[in-house]
């Protein structure tokens, strides 16, 4: 094969960069010329190609191929695979998929997937969605491991998802802000990914920006780290989940010394008159302030009292990351900041208010452009039963049940199928070892995969799938401002074919081809959404290029307006005529809606409710450290673990463990000793890192390291890499969302006495002869 240009264009979720290429193998990247601050992960884009571990033809377990939907599910991640051809592979599926749905209804099928690739085109969710409403539909999923209870919470109590997707913007907060308080954190390694793709990396800048301009930064976390360490910020590090009380507490010091606005809370909101009895005490005898709060933050209460202060003589704005609402409970610490920030009367306010999400990904907090819709139609579900996303393993093991959410009494269907199609489920799920039991249910598990993932390890079918630099795309952030193109740049490697040539094959052989291709292949459909993209723009009096000038030249940047956005300017300016989606048109600080689904774990207000499991409760007593499993510094959940700049920051070849040096030093635990993390629910072993910036009595190990258990036959196995969802809870927030509470776990740790296992994660599993 020739040498291709250099500098072929093309994007991913950590980034937009150029990529060198010479006989069939990536061999260089470097950094899109318009980015700031370019992600390290892009050095990730060589191994991502051509690793060990990619699949590279269509591979079945043994057993299956032998015995089909009647095999022992158990040999699952255990037995062989064979190599079959395509067109075996093809048969087999769409056979499957025809035997499933004839015996038992399309609601025997469950179709998932993640954050797969940043193309638009061949987005992994968007083409198996595509086919599978083709086919007759699947049960599908609502909400989202990331903010899943700011998703549930926001929409009641906003009216809808703008503190999300809207929010005030960087440029906003920088001119007007005086004082920051970011509950969670603006953290640095989270501003470099988006899950559209990102062709500017402006948040750590606006951070920076906002320092020199004078902004107060207070970060309210258990992990200095949160917040970049090139700006002076105000550390407070309270219990972890226990954000709603330490605001409980301020928000009892506003009312207690009339520092609150009540003409706000009397014209933009309803409910607080409901919510202050609860706040001073009147209701339970207990009264939320600063020294109630202390006592369960373990912040002092003049601290508080002094922050409190602070939010209500200057300018602030408060911010809420993803995190903080990934535990029990997560709507509370949603609903508490923006009934703070209704409090202050800051809300709609030039950089004042409250946002959710700034520095969880690297577009919250852009300034907006005015980009066109960018998509590739889905088509319509026949099937009418979901689940919330984080109830995967309830529905598996429990078919027919009935449970709550958000309002509604729904059913659990009986899944026959699963298929999974861009995402590692044995990455994002709590408590795995409960997972994997719940994995053995279905009679048949298909997986997409360009590599040897933990899913893909466990599956029936494993249909081996190009990665970005194999195709041709399109990447159109949602909030950002750029259409870049995404060329390819190498040949598929061994048999790999893209999402959409196999979901076009199944078509064929069920016959819904022309509905699902439309008589279009890869560049017809990339013009055709081109075209449609560039119709809605002329709409906006906006000029886009012509698709071949825009190919050509491989991206196309939309202006940004000249004024900044404010969260709820309109609304301020006039609450009737630019009324909120909720029952009453204001801010609900007290829900009738959600009071009236009587939910004990999500009262009517927001409420202070002990998580399941946190430092101030009983078990803290036999596992005495909190687990914080947040994102990682060098790879995007657990894509890339496998790269170098992942293993570059392992420790004896295992995800490390952060751990304050006061809880190591009465553990024996040195810097870079193998450690074994522990609860009821499972174990893993890490590599220690014992460093100040963890609050003390707290350990931080990051999520995303492939799932390797010591024995594969044994469920409940020593988990040899690092997985912290081998000790995570897998239950839902509440029954009003039902969402992820990774974030709530308590462990022990120790010195792992013995000889340490070699990590056998990236192995290869065995292939037998046919």
């Amino acid at each position: 094969m020739t040498s291709q240009p250099e500098g072929t264009l093309t994007a991913s979720h950590w980034g937009t960069y150029r990529v060198s290429s010479s006989n069939g193998r990536v061999t260089a990247v470097q950094p899109f010329e318009n980015d700031p601050e370019p992600s390290p992960m892009i050095n990730a884009m060589p191994d991502v190609v051509h690793a060990d571990c990619r699949v590279t033809q269509p591979m079945v377990r043994k057993g299956w191929l032998e015995d089909g939907f009647r095999s022992d599910t158990s040999g699952r991640g255990v037995e062989q695979f064979v190599a079959v051809s395509w067109d075996e592979a093809m048969d087999l599926v769409a056979a499957e998929i025809n035997r499933v749905r004839t015996t038992y209804g399309n609601e025997a099928i469950f179709a998932s997937s993640g954050w797969a690739s940043a193309g638009t085109f061949h987005s992994a969710t968007t083409q198996l969605k595509r086919f599978f409403n083709d086919v007759g539909g699947f049960v599908d999923q609502v909400t989202n491991y990331s903010f899943g209870s700011a998703s549930v919470i926001l929409p009641r109590v906003t009216g809808g998802m703008e503190p999300v997707m809207r929010p005030t913007s960087w440029p906003n907060i920088v001119e007007n802000s005086k004082l920051l308080v970011a509950f969670g954190g603006i953290s640095p390694k989270n501003s470099q990914v988006s899950k559209d793709g990102i062709a500017r990396h402006e948040t750590q800048d606006h951070v920076r920006d906002a320092y020199r301009a004078g902004v107060d930064l207070v970060q309210i976390s258990p992990i200095r780290d949160d917040f970049t360490d090139e700006v002076d910020v105000d550390w407070i590090a309270p219990r972890p989940n226990t954000d709603t009380a330490l605001m409980l507490g301020i928000a009892h010091t506003l009312v207690s010394e009339g520092l609150h606005d009540q003409q706000f809370l009397d014209r933009f909101c309803v409910g607080y008159d409901r919510f202050e009895p609860y706040l001073l005490g009147s209701t339970d005898g207990v009264a939320k302030n600063a020294d109630w709060a202390a006592d369960i933050t373990g912040i002092e209460a003049n601290r508080l009292r002094e922050l409190a202060r602070r939010m209500a003589r200057t300018r602030t704005m408060i911010t809420v990351s993803w995190s903080v609402q990934r535990c029990d409970h997560g709507e509370q610490p949603c609903w508490m900041a923006i009934t703070l920030a209704a409090m202050l009367g800051q809300i709609g306010l030039p950089g004042g208010g409250v946002g959710i999400g700034y520095g969880s990904n690297a577009t919250i907090g852009q300034q907006a452009s005015r980009m066109p819709n960018f998509g590739l139609p889905q088509g319509g579900n026949a099937v009418s039963n979901y689940i919330p996303m984080a109830r995967v393993v309830d529905m598996l093991l429990s078919p027919g049940l009935e449970y709550d959410f958000n309002g509604e009494r729904l059913t659990y269907p009986d899944i026959r199928m699963v298929y999974w199609a861009g995402g590692n489920p044995f990455h994002k799920q709590q408590d795995i070892n409960r997972f994997l039991k719940a994995w053995q249910r279905p009679e048949s598990i298909i997986v997409h995969e360009p590599w040897w993932t933990p899913a893909a390890r466990r599956a029936d079918i494993v249909l081996p799938v190009t990665t970005t630099l194999e195709r041709n795309d399109i990447s159109a952030g949602l909030r950002d401002r750029f259409f870049v193109a995404m060329y390819q740049a190498v040949s598929p490697v061994g048999n790999a074919r893209s999402d959409y040539d196999i979901f076009s094959g199944l078509a064929m052989r069920l016959g819904v081809f022309e509905e699902f291709t439309q008589g279009r292949d890869e560049m017809e459909w990339l013009r055709y959404m081109y075209g449609n993209a560039k119709k809605s723009a002329k709409k906006k009096n906006i000029d886009m290029p012509d698709f071949e000038v825009f190919w050509e030249r491989g991206f196309w940047e939309f202006k940004t307006p000249e004024e900044s956005s404010i969260l709820f300017e309109g609304f301020r300016r006039d609450p009737n005529k630019m009324a909120l989606k909720t029952p009453s048109g204001r801010i609900e600080i007290f829900s009738d809606t959600i009071d009236g689904f009587g939910y004990e774990d999500c009262p009517g207000h927001p409420t202070w409710l002990e998580p399941a499991e946190w430092l101030g409760s009983d078990k803290a007593e036999e596992y005495p450290l909190h687990l914080i499993s947040n994102q990682p510094l060098r790879r995007m959940h657990s894509q890339l673990d496998f790269c170098e700049p992942s293993q570059g920051t392992k420790i004896a070849g295992r995800e490390p463990v952060s751990i304050h040096p006061f809880d190591a030093a009465v553990r024996g635990i040195s810097h870079g000793d193998v450690v074994r993390l522990f609860n009821s629910r499972g174990a893993c072993l890490a590599g220690a890192e014992v460093k100040d910036s963890v609050r003390q009595g707290v350990v931080q190990l990051s999520t995303g390291a492939w799932l390797d258990p010591l024995d594969k036959t044994d469920i409940g196995s020593l988990e040899k890499h690092g997985n912290p969802n081998v000790l995570t809870i897998d239950k839902g927030s509440s029954r009003l969302a039902q969402s992820c509470m990774a974030q709530t776990a308590l462990v022990e740790v120790e010195v792992y006495e013995g000889e340490v296992p070699p990590v056998t994660a990236f192995d290869t599993p065995d292939i037998a002869d046919k």
